[in-house]
């Protein structure tokens, strides 16, 4: 007798139903005589028993969880698998417990993860014989998504970016290390390149807007005091000192040139600006020792030249 749309079960009916169209029912095939052996039955045979810890996001003594080889569907896939080779069934009264433990703590691990409405907690053991149970994340906001066909959509939906799989996994591992047990899941490094040169330069913008202007680039002058110029315990030297030597820095800038001619401390003479400068070293200096001093060229002000700003000397440099 031919199935019509009314044979076919209820549930082909509901929104969370993933397929649609004519559907027929499956003809039964007759029952076996004994049943198959499953995957792992015998534990030297066992793929559970024989994977290494590394493999896992979470272990402890008794119990390990696992992801999928790669992203899927949902937001998070894990299994929760016995350390020990025992099935549902076998379990001593101490893992019996603990599995309770574990199954409301991952629980609470996944539903934590940002995106997830619901977890859904199943069991099949038809084909490995090691325990496992499966906890499958239900987005938030998806509707059609309830109930007992959220496995079916794992498979149909288009798998979620491995960066965000890769964080989730992290976050439930990180989770459950909290009540003991070693996480192993690392969340995605951060790609990022070093700059090729950490120097500044010169934009093009800046080197067409200091030619507009008529200016020069603002630079540092390297002044040498001429030799056998006494150092800062001596009278103050010729201010027509010879050997500076200017050094660019790449800034543009318009400036101006100025001296502020700098009194010996011996002297009790202050500088332009009004206030003593200090020169690093100086008691350390022999006399006539040339002292290295930097002149930076400062902006041109609307008043009149800049002074140019001398540091660690007491030396008048011409500019």
């Amino acid at each position: 007798m031919p199935h019509s749309a009314d044979s076919v079960p209820a549930y082909t009916k509901w929104p969370s139903f993933p397929f649609e169209g004519d559907l027929r029912v499956k003809k039964l095939a007759d029952p076996v005589d004994a049943e198959p052996r499953r995957k792992g039955e015998d534990a030297a045979d066992c793929v559970a028993c024989n994977t290494p810890d590394d493999a896992y996001i979470w272990v402890s003594e008794r119990w390990r969880v696992r992801a999928m080889e790669r992203p899927t569907g949902l937001p998070m896939v894990l299994i929760l698998e016995a350390r020990s080779h025992l099935d549902l069934g076998d379990l001593p009264n101490l893992l019996a417990a603990e599995l309770g433990v574990m199954t409301v703590r991952l629980e609470r691990a996944v539903r934590s993860l940002d995106g997830v409405a619901r977890v859904h907690v199943n069991r099949w053991g038809d084909s490995s014989a090691h325990l496992h149970m499966w906890f499958l994340a239900r987005p938030y906001g998806q509707l059609q998504l309830r109930g007992t066909f959220l496995s079916l959509w794992d498979d149909i939906l288009p798998p979620i970016a491995e960066s965000v799989w890769r964080e989730n996994l992290a976050l439930v591992a990180a989770w459950l290390a909290e009540f003991g047990g070693t996480p192993l899941a690392e969340p995605p490094h951060i790609q990022w390149q070093a700059p090729s040169s950490l120097t500044p330069q010169s934009t093009p913008a800046a080197v067409s807007a200091a030619a507009e202007v008529g200016a020069e680039p603002l630079s540092v002058a390297i002044a040498e005091a001429p030799e056998g110029v006494p150092d800062s315990d001596g009278a103050a030297a010729d201010s027509s000192g010879a050997g500076d030597a200017e050094v660019a820095v790449g800034v543009a800038a318009p400036v101006a040139v100025g001296v502020a001619p700098v009194e010996s401390p011996a002297g009790g003479g202050k500088s332009a600006g009004g206030e003593r400068p200090e020169a690093p070293g100086a008691g350390a200096r022999e006399a006539g020792s040339g002292a290295g001093v930097a002149v930076i060229k400062a902006p041109a002000s609307e008043g009149g030249p800049a002074p140019v700003v001398v540091a660690g000397s007491t030396q008048p440099v011409k500019p």
